[in-house]
């Protein structure tokens, strides 16, 4: 799934082909993707008026038009929006002309991405305010910050790191590379961590967003730059999709685990494992067998 580095490097792409220029049609070959609005009402909201700025919140691309009007586009697992691409791909769910000329798809495989209408910037700070937490690049994400998002909280931290309501922009990719780098389990408590390790915390999730930032974000399976090349992102993994191999600082095998529905990466020598794990992550054989009950 695209995260925040692969959302704002085709936002960094984009805009400078976008901005200014006036949206003359726009397609949409499938109405998921314009829901709740049918296909032709969210075309005809947009068509004719000119794209002021493409900007991002989170993993969300926001294109703000004029006369104060906002669309935001979520490209969930497999979205990409292409410039010009010769042959039209496969899985377009959407395509857009502007004027200048210029020619946009948006392609989709799974079908899971969106394109949400919201006319007004209150409309649109509030459909976020109820979506989205700090993201991590914003000034005012400090340890103290992590600090108190992390207050009384028993899940782990990972969890607490992909809850977009909470902090936006982070995914499964840098989630994993944040606390190799901080060097904190995944399974730790999220209300256990010290104030040292909120801050070594905060300071890696935005070392390791950054770096994704850096080399055009990370390709797996379907993210593509606008022009169709792939991110780099994913050469510099010190943990993700890593397992077998070993660790970078100490040597010892990488390991796999599930940590809040994700499969995990991590090295529990660098990332000491927490002594007591929360009762709903034990596996079945840590878990004290059942009494047997009397005849």
């Amino acid at each position: 799934m695209p995260e925040l580095p692969e959302v704002e490097t085709i936002r960094r792409q984009l805009a400078p082909l976008v901005e200014g220029r006036r949206l003359h049609s726009m397609e949409i070959l499938d109405s998921r993707w314009s829901r709740p609005l049918a296909p032709q009402e969210l075309a005809d909201a947009l068509v004719g008026r000119r794209i002021e700025t493409l900007g991002r919140r989170g993993k969300y691309l926001v294109w703000s038009l004029e006369g104060d009007v906002h669309l935001a586009q979520h490209l969930r697992m497999t979205g990409a929006v292409l410039c010009e691409p010769k042959p039209e791909p496969a899985h377009v769910r959407v395509r857009i002309e502007l004027r200048p000329k210029r020619r946009l798809v948006i392609v989709d495989p799974r079908r899971f991405g969106t394109g949400e209408l919201l006319m007004g910037s209150e409309a649109l700070d509030a459909f976020f305010d109820a979506r989205l937490g700090l993201e991590p690049l914003d000034k005012r994400f400090t340890a103290a910050h992590l600090g108190a998002l992390t207050k009384g909280r028993t899940a782990p931290i990972k969890a607490l790191l992909l809850d977009q309501r909470k902090i936006a922009g982070v995914g499964n990719i840098y989630a994993d590379e944040a606390l190799y780098r901080a060097g904190i389990h995944p399974r730790r408590l999220a209300g256990k961590l010290s104030a040292e390790q909120h801050r070594r915390l905060r300071d890696a999730v935005i070392e390791a967003l950054n770096a994704g930032i850096d080399a055009r974000g990370a390709t797996i399976d379907d993210f593509r730059h606008v022009d169709g090349v792939q991110g780099s992102f994913q050469d510099q993994f010190l943990v993700h999709r890593r397992e077998g191999e070993p660790c970078g600082e100490c040597g010892r095998s990488i390991v796999k685990m599930v940590v809040a529905g994700r499969g995990t990466y991590v090295c529990e020598t660098c990332q000491p494992r927490p002594r007591v794990a929360p009762r709903s992550l034990r596996r079945p054989q840590d878990r004290p067998a059942a009494r047997s009950r009397r005849p």
